[in-house]
């Protein structure tokens, strides 16, 4: 496990380091909101007729603090709910389905191998729409999220 997360950040500081145009990154760097209950999280989003957007992250890596402060954290402050998960904490986090578990468990039983992932959870926590895994072509990033937000909040409110 130390390998692959070694990989992974020795990867994202590479990549970080070509000097991606950003998107408007937020000045102090934004943060999201840790839930402490999933459930609780998509019930809210789901009243409100939108689906609940999830970022997987990992500490230290560029490309989560990309979307997070470029792309998630704008999206949050124009009324989208958004929360972040973390991969490798053991913090406390009530599942979709109400049960008691962890940040690490939580995004082992979603399938989560990449950090970056954005997931887009609907009634009982289905998916609502596909996932964005990893950091795609920046450039196109934006489009891809708004297009995977507009066709969650669709499923969620239809």
């Amino acid at each position: 496990m130390r390998t692959r997360r070694a990989a992974l950040r020795l990867g994202a500081a590479m990549f970080a380091a070509l000097a991606l145009p950003r998107a408007g990154t937020a000045a102090g760097g934004a943060t999201l909101p840790r839930p402490a209950s999933l459930a609780a999280e998509i019930e809210r989003a789901v009243a409100g007729g939108k689906a609940l957007v999830v970022m997987v992250s990992l500490e230290g890596c560029p490309y989560c603090k990309l979307v997070r402060e470029s792309y998630l954290a704008p999206l949050r402050a124009g009324g989208q709910p958004v929360v972040e998960i973390e991969m490798a904490r053991s913090l406390p986090l009530v599942d979709a389905q109400g049960r008691a578990s962890t940040h690490e468990q939580v995004v082992r039983a979603l399938g989560v191998r990449v950090a970056p992932t954005v997931l887009f959870l609907g009634r009982r926590g289905a998916e609502a729409a596909p996932r964005i895994t990893g950091m795609p072509l920046p450039d196109f990033y934006g489009a891809y999220l708004q297009e995977r937000v507009e066709a969650g909040n669709r499923a969620v409110s239809g």
